[in-house]
């Protein structure tokens, strides 16, 4: 018998090409599925084609090849608790590909196959009635700074480079701006935030071991301080996988947390919107083949 699947893949992804996409397509088939395959540009096709996939059956599964921000898109039409999404790692970041173990291409088709899947909890943030769901990481302060500055051409020749320069411009330039945090009845002022959904951040960086895509908790830092070098400290200190076992880093677990001020905000490596936000854990949004 065979079993319907979307597979959504970006065309501007950092390793698509036509051979790519049809290997893929003919794979599917040949291991008993029935393949729709569509050739998107942006996050916001992305969204309309999950969510019209999600209107017209039950529990469908999107096969998605792309980066974080293209698996982010998809999120976004899902309707919760309904779907099941696999990620094909073809884009310039694949945190998700890596915080599930998925080596390669053809590593992930083999799990398809396999079909073994879990549970997973997304992150939702909100301004005002706008709203966005996130999978891996919502950061806030130098971190949404950083991505809302660099340009998609920038991006598309110099990969992750790109994101090495806009910390560069935006560490040159930053200046001092508080903003407030309110979590588990605690309140905490600092100047850049992580609210992370996974333990990995950027690629390779294991900055939060704890945290979890089957749980509905957030591992939260909070970069305190007021300056650069307090920021510097802080983000080095993360990024090492050394811990938050500072003075200039507080370390929470809420489900739920409001952001004060009016830093940018990124969620999953694309700019959102501006702080304030309201920020909480949604279980069982999506299964996750694994």
């Amino acid at each position: 018998m065979t079993r319907d699947c979307e597979v959504i893949i970006n065309r501007l992804s950092g390793s698509y090409s036509d051979e790519n996409a049809d290997r893929v397509k003919s794979f599917l088939v040949s291991q008993g599925f029935a393949p729709s395959l569509s050739l998107i540009r942006d996050l916001d096709e992305a969204t309309v084609v999950a969510r019209c996939v999600c209107s017209q059956g039950r529990n469908p599964l999107l096969i998605v090849g792309g980066g974080d921000g293209t698996v982010n898109g998809v999120l976004n039409g899902l309707h919760p608790g309904a779907a099941t999404m696999a990620v094909l790692p073809f884009g310039t970041a694949n945190v998700l590909a890596t915080e599930l173990g998925i080596k390669s291409v053809d590593d992930a088709l083999l799990k398809i196959v396999r079909g073994e899947s879990r549970s997973a909890s997304v992150g939702f943030i909100e301004r005002e009635n706008h709203g966005r769901y996130f999978l891996l990481v919502a950061g806030i302060g130098f971190d949404g700074s950083v991505v809302k500055d660099v340009g998609f051409r920038e991006k598309r020749l110099l990969g992750k480079g790109a994101y090495v320069l806009s910390a560069i411009r935006q560490f040159a330039k930053w200046k001092k701006e508080p903003m407030e945090i309110e979590a588990d009845g605690e309140r905490i002022t600092c100047q850049s935030l992580l609210v992370c959904n996974c333990s990995r951040y950027a690629g390779r960086f294991s900055i939060a071991p704890e945290a979890s895509l089957f749980e509905p908790v957030f591992d939260v830092f909070c970069i305190q301080g007021s300056g650069r070098a307090s920021l510097l400290r802080g983000a080095a200190r993360l990024l090492a996988g050394r811990g938050p076992c500072s003075a200039g880093i507080r370390a929470l677990r809420p489900r739920r947390l409001v952001v004060s001020g009016n830093r940018p905000v990124q969620v999953d490596g694309d700019y959102f919107c501006r702080a304030p936000v309201k920020i909480s854990a949604v279980p069982d949004f999506v299964r996750l083949i694994v």
